[in-house]
């Protein structure tokens, strides 16, 4: 049997991180190993307790949790964050993106999506589930003057028309928009965006573009 997933839970709202303990703790896959209400509590619990995910609010008493995230992604071992927060504000999916957070979803989500959500972001899934994720990819791509070079050739998941197709996705560009770009039809361009998501085990483009922002196709 697999080693339960590590959890560490924070947030300033008690009602909130009992229900989590709660909901989490009848889970046979996955452990509590801690919970905080504070930025200062997270980033000096997490530091004993080793979690491998922690499920963490955006606003905290005293502080971000955008900053809480930068500094546990930097630390060694780093634990995945996920981000469970009222706040649909592209800024804010923008910031959790360069802070290296693996996932951003809201507190309103239903309690097995949540649950399904924890265990793809311990399998290193990305997964950004909000209106406004979409706008903040494609803020982000914007913002860059040129896109990142292409993966090795060793290590490329994608063939060189896909990795195109799949930049030119992180823009915003819809289908139509991209076959006009490429001089191809918008039939061609449906088939690579559907083997660009089965490649990328992706359930829709905003995955596939999360994908991409994270490994360096575009920054």
């Amino acid at each position: 049997m697999n080693n339960p997933i590590r959890v560490f839970v924070v947030d300033d709202q008690a009602i909130i991180r009992e229900g989590l303990h709660y909901i989490l703790s009848h889970q046979s896959d996955i452990q509590v190993v801690g919970m905080a209400a504070s930025a200062h509590q997270a980033l000096t619990e997490c530091q004993l307790s080793q979690p491998d995910v922690v499920l963490l609010d955006i606003r905290l008493p005293d502080g971000s949790g955008l900053e809480v995230a930068r500094q546990l992604t930097a630390s060694q071992p780093s634990p995945r964050i996920l981000l469970l927060t009222t706040f649909d504000v592209g800024e804010y999916v923008l910031e959790a993106l360069r802070a290296g957070a693996l996932g951003y979803v809201l507190k309103d989500l239903p309690t097995e999506e949540l649950l399904e959500t924890i265990r793809a972001v311990h399998r290193g899934e990305a997964i950004y589930r909000t209106q406004s994720a979409s706008w903040a990819l494609s803020k982000a791509v914007q913002r860059q003057h040129q896109p990142s070079p292409l993966f090795p050739p060793e290590t490329a998941p994608l063939t060189e028309r896909e990795a195109e197709v799949l930049r030119r996705m992180a823009t915003g560009a819809r289908n139509a928009e991209i076959a006009r770009e490429l001089y191809v039809s918008e039939g061609t361009i449906k088939t690579h965006v559907h083997s660009i998501l089965q490649k990328l085990n992706a359930e829709d483009r905003t995955q596939a573009v999360v994908w991409a922002y994270r490994h360096g196709m575009v920054q």
